[in-house]
């Protein structure tokens, strides 16, 4: 490209391009000054003052105060309620779960005292046991007394009665010929089947059942247990 190619290229330029240097003053234009046929600058509008808030007065600061006063009251009022609220709740509650411990407090002391009891008349029976079998082999005159009150349980009007004890009780009962037989019409009858410290007696009227199994039964039964008076190997076993 050529100096005179260059030179005509610029001001080609130029006129299309006023250089910022070159302007003075300049305005905005608005499309409304075709209209109008006027031209000229757009005058900017100047912002408003700010508004200042008007005084209070001394009623209205009045009525502010005694308005914040009253929130402030209906506001610990509530609070207070829902405190108290909340307190009579936890209450509940506490008192709920100290009851459900107590009841399960109860019930195992329950539990406990009825195996201690239970555990105590076993061993009251099992000393008893003891006691009767030592007593029926150090005084075996005790199946006299015992004949005679089985005897004193029929009636008067019972025939033909039979006492059956033990044989070697049969054989301490004739020595000793102390049992009311005669006035009673009664039969002393020698019976292995009964134990030593016991009888049977029968009459046309019924039984008496004063076997020593018996009387055991009826007195732990008392004691709320259920055993007999001989289990096992004792079975086999009698006082001398």
């Amino acid at each position: 490209m050529t100096a005179s190619s260059n030179k005509f290229a610029s001001r080609t330029l130029y006129s299309r391009f006023i250089p910022r240097e070159e302007l003075h003053s300049f305005s905005a234009w608005n499309l409304g000054s075709l209209e109008d046929g006027e031209s000229g600058p757009v005058q900017a509008e100047a912002p408003a003052p700010p508004v200042e808030p008007e005084p209070i007065s001394e009623e209205q600061q009045a009525a502010l105060q005694q308005a914040r006063q009253a929130g402030y009251k209906d506001g610990y009022r509530d609070g207070l309620s829902a405190l108290e609220s909340f307190k009579q709740s936890y209450a509940a509650q506490i008192t709920a779960q100290v009851g459900q411990v107590a009841q399960a407090f109860q019930a195992q002391l329950e539990l406990m005292e009825q195996q201690l009891a239970g555990s105590l008349a076993l061993v009251a029976s099992e000393l008893a046991r003891q006691v009767v079998r030592s007593e029926l082999q150090t005084q075996p005159a005790l199946i006299e007394a015992v004949a005679q009150e089985a005897l004193s349980t029929l009636l008067h009007s019972a025939r033909h009665i039979r006492v059956h004890v033990h044989p070697d009780d049969h054989q301490l009962l004739a020595e000793q010929g102390q049992l009311d037989l005669e006035s009673r019409q009664a039969r002393l009858v020698p019976d292995a089947s009964v134990s030593r410290g016991g009888c049977v007696v029968e009459s046309d009227i019924g039984v008496i059942d004063a076997a020593i199994e018996t009387r055991w039964r009826q007195a732990v039964s008392a004691l709320g247990q259920n055993s007999e008076w001989t289990t096992g190997s004792e079975g086999s076993e009698e006082p001398a």
